[in-house]
């Protein structure tokens, strides 16, 4: 680039009337002609640059990638697995990663191009199938942060958004544990993520979706993942039914360390899930972080605290529970709301959705075998609608033009409730068709041998 500039300014002197080697020849005059030719040369040819990726920016996405993955498998995998029966141990496990290498597959073939293309005339709610098998992404293809001129490369971000659709159906399995048929669950995941997962991703985050351009505040997944994986999972428990002794036979947890283990992995993993969604390594990075650790120790004390008043005693069950449900709350809140609004937001959700696993989910009469409704579902409710209120500047929020408390808890809740009926009416149509063809539940048979054996023969313990 430099020889071509070189050249440049070598024909221009040539070029330029009246040029002489002598200064008292007009050599002055003639020297700013030519750098100006050099000049208006060389600008288009810097403003046509690529943008390079920060190496640090790049370097903390991928670490984030990481800490996500680490939340499913084995997060999800053995938060879920310790809290259901040693017979269906292993089911729960399997589930849970299977559903993980399905999604990441179906997200490279076409998910991420419906997430986050452009659908023209549908973009208000989908992407097109300009990047279906990722076409065009090389490793030079970047994306936009959220500072001016600050890049990460496409196939990081690619990654990234992968783990985010993985988890969000994983999560659905805990709604329908120890009863649905593998077959189906798999069959259900993949088309849920078709027709529910990508459009409400795309509506919330993408440029030109519906509550995007509305100016829905979503961090990192209030409703793309919790309120929309809750409803799913409460939908399919109510259509799968009760277990078989439900509410005669005691169902305990087989093994709370593992649950403990488990519910650890997530908070763990939850920073690359919070602070990752900043998409840089910069001070709102560090705020969601920071974020991600008050509010979730706010709901594991609001709920231990709550259940002790209550019952007597606390729980660790109720303070692992409680420490999810902040989890929760914080992630449509974490880069935007001040610690402190993120404390009160971790309290509260401990303490509603404490409500939500025993007074709301017995009032009802439903089977969400692990209450994923009562935590994913009503956290993500509460974060979604609270993160309205405390991003206000005067209560410790960041902020956003013409802000307005009123009129951004509406836009919050119309988002809650796009996101429910969306979510449920595929879920229900889904449930629907695949039980009517397939078939949805094991047989009772099956149900009470477990499925480790009756699904994959194996057993997660051979004592």
């Amino acid at each position: 680039m430099k020889k071509l500039f070189a050249s440049l300014g070598l024909m221009a002197l040539l070029l330029v009337p009246g040029m002489g080697f002598a200064q008292e020849a007009g050599m002055e005059p003639a020297m700013d002609a030519v750098s100006e030719v050099v000049v208006a040369v060389a600008v288009p040819a810097e403003e046509a640059a690529a943008p390079i990726p920060d190496k640090g920016d790049t370097a903390w996405m991928m670490l984030s990638t990481l800490l996500v993955v680490l939340m499913i498998i084995p997060g999800v995998a053995l938060f879920y697995g310790g809290l259901v029966r040693a017979k269906n141990m292993l089911s729960v496990l399997t589930q849970v990663m299977a559903i993980f290498c399905m999604i990441s597959i179906l997200w490279a073939v076409y998910g991420y191009s419906l997430a986050f293309g452009d659908g023209g005339s549908l973009n208000w709610m989908i992407g097109d199938l300009s990047k279906m098998f990722l076409a065009g992404i090389t490793a030079d293809s970047t994306v936009a942060t959220f500072t001016d001129g600050v890049v990460i490369p496409e196939l990081v971000f690619v990654a990234f958004q992968l783990t985010f659709a993985a988890i969000t159906v994983a999560l659905i399995v805990g709604g329908l544990a120890e009863r649905v048929k593998f077959s189906a669950l798999m069959v259900f995941g993949a088309l849920w993520f078709t027709f529910s997962y990508l459009p409400i991703t795309h509506m919330v985050w993408a440029t030109g979706g519906y509550l995007f351009e509305a100016g829905d505040l979503d961090f990192a997944g209030g409703t793309v993942v919790h309120i929309n994986a809750g409803i799913a999972a409460l939908v399919g428990a109510i259509v799968l039914g009760k277990r078989l002794g439900y509410g005669r036979d005691a169902m305990p947890p087989h093994s709370l360390p593992m649950t403990m283990i488990g519910a650890s992995l997530l908070w763990v993993g939850w920073f690359g899930f919070n602070a990752g969604s900043n998409l840089e390594a910069t001070g709102g990075a560090g705020l969601a972080f920071i974020n991600t650790i008050l509010a979730t120790a706010a709901a594991g004390m609001a709920w231990m605290l709550a259940e002790w008043m209550l019952r007597g005693k606390p729980s660790m069950l109720g303070l692992a529970s409680g420490v999810v449900a902040g989890l929760v709350a914080v992630t449509p809140a974490a880069g935007l709301v001040g610690p402190m609004g993120a404390i009160v937001l971790g309290a509260v959700a401990g303490v509603v959705c404490l409500w939500g696993v025993t007074g709301l989910k017995k009032m009802l009469g439903y089977d969400d075998s692990l209450d994923v409704f009562g935590i994913h579902g009503i956290g993500g409710i509460i974060g979604a609608i609270g993160t309205g209120i405390f991003v206000a500047p005067a209560l410790g929020g960041v902020g956003v033009d013409d802000y307005s408390m009123a009129g951004q808890v509406v836009t919050q809740a119309t988002g809650v409730l796009i996101t429910i009926v969306w979510s449920g009416v595929v879920s229900l149509v889904l449930f629907k068709l695949i039980d009517m063809t397939m078939g949805l539940r094991v047989t009772e048979e099956q149900e009470r041998e477990g499925l480790d054996t009756a699904s994959h023969g194996e057993r997660a313990y051979n004592l």
